[in-house]
């Protein structure tokens, strides 16, 4: 009887994460790159707070460089038009 409600509870936890981590990853992060590293962006937004993305898209680092505006949504880099 306790094993069924453990195991009841581990479903409910892995599920409850799971649709948490789904609303997580469409997250858009807009700012100025602050350093790029590899894949990784550090995006520095309006608000001085900074966070670090890691991009899917190498190419789309190419044309990218520190101190322009960007959009990174799933991964994806867009350069903004200043």
């Amino acid at each position: 009887m306790v094993a069924k409600r453990f195991i009841a509870l581990l479903m409910v936890m892995a599920l409850t994460l799971g649709v948490a981590g789904l609303s997580f990853s469409a997250q858009e992060t807009k700012g100025t790159v602050a350093k790029i590293e590899g894949s990784k962006l550090t995006i520095q937004d309006d608000m001085g707070k900074k966070t670090t993305v890691q991009v899917k898209d190498q190419e789309s680092l190419k044309e990218v460089k520190v101190g322009d505006r960007v959009s990174v949504k799933d991964g994806k880099v867009i350069k903004e038009s200043p």
